[in-house]
């Protein structure tokens, strides 16, 4: 079983007749056993709706984390995600290859002030389902050290085992990069695969105020010297 774990401002009404996850599951379920969580109206931060979904998993199950305005454009998604698992333990669909000191967005060089080609990897469309920009970061499949939160897949065994968990300070921003580096802590290997997807809204960007507050946290994290 495959089941998309997502929440959303939404009303449930809403969330079912707007919400892109919602309705392209609707396809992708009939080509698979494909199961959608949604926790609507939600003000509760992703971690810890996340925490719970993997702690109450069956063991064999595969938990896609998910944005609710992700497309997924691909019917077979259980497919390419039982493929995929079978060489990752964590699979997403784009993400990068190395990771710089004080990195704090996956695609960009601060140095550079440049997206890091070409260490970067997968495939995204952003923009109207109908008619999305495909953005082609880098070939794929392959094996990185982030990857982007939109979409996290893994077996829950997988996580269960290995006891990586996603961490609440990190309400919405900066979750994504954090579960990536619990991941390479508990030695898990982490890749990208080619699953067709469309991410519908860009969000409420970064740089805001709650951004710079995760991004001080993220670093202060994992970037501070030993010691400190």
């Amino acid at each position: 079983m495959l089941r998309f774990v997502t929440a959303t401002r939404l009303n449930y009404t809403d969330f079912v007749a707007r919400a892109p996850l919602c309705r392209s599951l609707a396809v992708a379920a009939q080509h698979g056993a494909v199961a959608l969580e949604v926790h609507t109206e939600n003000s509760t931060p992703l971690p810890v709706l996340y925490n719970r979904a993997i702690e109450g998993a069956a063991p064999d199950e595969m938990l896609a984390f998910a944005h609710d305005d992700l497309w997924v454009d691909d019917w077979l998604v259980g497919q390419r995600l039982e493929e995929a698992l079978q060489r990752f333990d964590v699979v997403g669909v784009a993400g990068t290859r190395r990771r710089l000191p004080g990195q704090v967005k996956w695609w960009w060089n601060e140095a550079l002030q440049a997206r890091d080609h070409p260490h970067l990897s997968g495939w995204v469309g952003h923009g109207p389902h109908a008619n999305p920009t495909v953005n082609v970061y880098g070939p794929m499949p392959a094996e990185v050290k982030l990857l982007d939160g939109v979409l996290l897949v893994a077996r829950a065994r997988t996580l269960q085992a290995a006891g990586v968990r996603f961490d609440p300070v990190f309400a919405f921003d900066f979750y994504d990069l954090d579960f990536c580096r619990r991941c390479e802590q508990a030695g898990l290997r982490m890749g990208t695969w080619p699953i067709a997807v469309t991410h519908a809204s860009v969000g409420p960007g970064i740089h805001g105020a709650a951004w710079e507050a995760a991004k001080a946290n993220y670093l202060a994290k994992w970037e501070a010297p030993r010691g400190s």
